[in-house]
Order: C-alpha cells, then structure tokens, then sequence
C-alpha cells in the first residue's frame, strides 16, 4: 500500500463540493494540498477552512487560477512547487454546466462549457506533466456518468464529460511509461452545490463528497503495479427507493 505522507496535491475548483471533499480526504492523509479558483478570496478561505479541520500536520494553500488558461496553470503549478517543492497528484475537478435543449443553448454556454470541463483538463495536465513525471505521480481527472450516458438538454455538458472520459484514457495510455497513473472518476449523483443545489437533508440518498475524497484515498494507495483507469460510481439506491 502507498502512503501518502508528505505528498503534495493540486485540485482545480476546490473551494466546495467534490473538490472540496477530495481537499479533507487527502489532508487527513497527510497530504499537502493547494486548491485554486478563479477567486482568490474563495480559495484562501476554503484553505483556511481545511487548516482548521485537518488533523494533521499537512498544510492547505488556496491559489487563484484559471483552467481556461493555460499559463494561469503553469502558473499554479509553479507556485505549488515553490510552495511545497515538488508536485505529486493532479486532482482535475473543475466544472460547470449549462442545460438545455439544443435549441436553446448559446454559443457562449457552449463555450463556456467546453473551454472549463474539457479543455481545463487538457491545460491541468499540459501544465504539470514534467512534474508529475520527476514524481511519478497520479493525475485523476473527475468527469461523470454523464460521459457515457447522454440525455436530453445534456448537449453541451454530455460532450463535455465524453470528452474528458475519452482524453483522460488515451493520456493514461501516453503516460504511463513514465511511471505516471492516470484515472478518470465518473459519477452519478452528488450532494454538492452543481447546477444551484443547495445540499439538505433530501439529498441524504445520493453520493457524499466525503465518498469521493475516500475514493481518490484509495486509488492513491493502491498498488503500483496495478490502475483502474476508469471508476463508475453511483448511489446504491435512487431518490424514491
């Protein structure tokens, strides 16, 4: 089993929901984490935020970036390695969605949704490559059920995750030579503020962030020799069960 110790994590959009959890899961772990958004303000909050709830002695930094832009992740990528020295795990969690039927949706949420939830990945990894290589580390990005399952008004959206489902798997393929593993998580439903949720009570039936941060713990320690590129995830029961 790999420990986790000392390691060092860079999660895109890990202000809230399934970022956030990752951020808990790996600091308990003793893991070093940075969490960017495109406010700096939320980010050093959620970072102080998860100082004052970890357990350990690992430290959380909140950065402002941009997966859009892919200088403003080289960018934080630089800055976690001046920060902590080195760059272990690249958690590529940043999204968005715009729902809708076809006739309906604009060019710019089609824009918008592209450019975050698919070409951020792209610039997530492009930008920390040489780093996770001089590590051999672990890049995870996180997509959906929704990128193998298309439905109605999901256009924009279901491209978006088919896109990330599929790049996430042939860069496995290119990477993995150099020692470095790379998954793609995609799950179904999750208590998270997506879309204008507010989590309560009535979402108690679906997926916790928690049990994706315990997810991402358990690829992380796995062995070596062994990836699961591609993990489907969803409740055990439905909302009216």
């Amino acid at each position: 089993m790999e420990t986790l110790q000392n390691k060092v994590a860079l999660i895109t959009g890990g202000t809230k929901g399934i970022g956030y959890g990752i951020a808990q899961s790996l600091i308990n772990q003793r893991v070093n984490v940075a969490i960017t958004s495109r406010s700096l303000d939320a980010a050093e909050e959620a970072a102080k935020q998860l100082n004052l709830y970890s357990k350990t002695s690992a430290k959380a930094v909140g950065l402002e970036a941009d997966v859009r832009s892919l200088e403003s992740q080289k960018q934080a990528v630089k800055q976690v390695k001046y920060q902590f020295g080195k760059l272990d795990i690249v958690i590529a969690n940043a999204g968005l969605g715009h729902f809708g039927s076809i006739e309906d949706l604009t060019k710019e949420q089609w824009d918008e949704t592209i450019d975050t939830n698919l070409t951020g990945v792209f610039n997530s990894i492009k930008a920390s490559i040489d780093a996770l290589k001089e590590t051999k580390g672990y890049y995870i990005t996180i997509s959906s059920l929704a990128g193998t399952n298309f439905f109605a008004g999901g256009s924009a959206y279901n491209a978006s995750k088919f896109g990330v489902t599929g790049f996430t798997q042939a860069v496995m393929l290119d990477l993995r030579q150099y020692g470095v593993k790379v998954s793609t998580i995609m799950p179904g439903s999750v208590s998270t503020y997506f879309n204008g949720n507010e989590p309560d009570e009535s979402d108690a039936w679906k997926i916790q962030i928690e049990d994706i941060g315990e997810l991402v713990v358990d690829l992380l320690k796995m062995n070596p020799r062994t990836l699961p590129s591609k993990i489907e995830v969803r409740p055990s029961k439905t909302s009216n069960k």
